[in-house]
């Protein structure tokens, strides 16, 4: 006798970023944060890299009317109940992604604004700057920004925890609902505040005395995506997010010689593969 199917998950997020030769951040990161929090993830790819854990040492936009095609094409069969975009690379990308979003009921929004990598070198044009503060930041439910990100896109310089408050404050204004400035840049303890309309929360954190960070923010931002895509309000999505991210970095298999990838799929006592 034929066994019954097993049903899976039908619930299905979208990465719109760049895919990781490396396979620790970007696209890769975000799919596999997708499975560990249990949704299935799909991808719009707008650029391809050559890195690995030292450095980024090339980089490929794909044509804007094949991204556009990626996002025809999972409208039609795969329809993503929430959304995060990541490294967008050019203006013109950011343009035919803002655009696609806002025609498309695609769910929630996590913007994570990915500029520079964790080796240091730059992944968007600096002029696209301005056009993901007019664009695509009043669109979000959630930003992400590390400290160097909330600086470039609040115009305040953040060095301290009432800097970076400013700071999201001022994004803010910019039209999501909620901003998250993560604390991994903070010299004490990585504490996360999470702005919004109703006020200002901390989510407090141990640092993990590591280099295998790699990836941090689109795991981040990709967990908290599939979060809301399992029907989580936000503030629970983030804090959820958290959790997952750091028990990734805990768990950090030590892979390369810079700055490795993390444990996507963390073996935490009593956390199943979608209990995160």
């Amino acid at each position: 006798m034929t066994a019954a199917p097993v049903q899976r998950r039908s619930i299905i997020a979208c990465t719109v970023a760049t895919s990781d030769s490396g396979g620790g951040a970007g696209i890769q990161a975000d799919l596999k944060s997708f499975a560990a929090c249990g949704v299935y993830g799909v991808s719009v790819a707008v650029a391809l890299t050559a890195q690995n854990t030292l450095r980024v040492s090339a980089v490929h936009g794909l044509p804007v009317d094949f991204v556009e095609a990626q996002f025809s094409a999972l409208d039609e069969d795969l329809h993503p109940s929430a959304v995060k975009t990541g490294m967008l690379f050019t203006s013109a990308h950011i343009k035919v992604v803002a655009a696609r979003l806002r025609e498309l009921s695609w769910g929630p929004l996590v913007v994570d604004p990915v500029m520079v990598a964790k080796s240091g070198d730059r992944l968007l044009e600096p002029e696209a700057v301005e056009l993901m503060r007019q664009l695509l930041l009043p669109l979000a439910t959630v930003v992400t920004p590390n400290w160097p990100e909330a600086t470039a896109l609040s115009g305040v310089q953040v060095d301290s925890e009432a800097s970076a408050i400013a700071a999201g404050e001022t994004i803010l204004g910019m039209g999501p609902a909620v901003v998250v400035v993560k604390g991994g840049h903070s010299p004490g303890a990585p504490v996360d505040l999470v702005i919004s309309h109703n006020g200002l929360s901390r989510l407090e954190g141990t640092r993990i005395e590591t280099r295998h960070t790699h990836g941090t923010g689109c795991t981040f931002s990709a967990a908290i995506t599939a979060h809301l895509a399992r029907g989580e309000g936000p503030e629970t999505a983030i804090s959820l997010g958290k959790e997952y991210v750091t028990a990734t970095i805990q768990y950090a298999p030590g892979l390369g010689a810079g700055h490795g990838p993390l444990e996507h799929f963390p073996p935490v006592l009593g956390r199943g593969p979608t209990a995160w």
